[in-house]
């Protein structure tokens, strides 16, 4: 029969510190990224153009 299982990595033995890469990365990993700020930062200033235009001169 096939063992299914998750196994988990062992953890590091207690007299190694941690490194980086051994913790999970999450939500603001993602958002540290230089093109992703840029792309996010550029649709912003279209939706706040685009909602000042409809404000101030429709």
């Amino acid at each position: 029969m096939l063992d299914t299982t998750q196994q988990s990595d062992p953890a590091p033995p207690q007299d190694e510190p941690r490194t980086p890469r051994d913790e999970p990365r999450g939500c603001l990993f993602a958002l540290s990224q230089p093109p992703l700020m840029i792309f996010l930062a550029v649709i912003g200033c279209l939706l706040l153009m685009a909602s000042l235009h409809d404000l101030l001169l429709l």
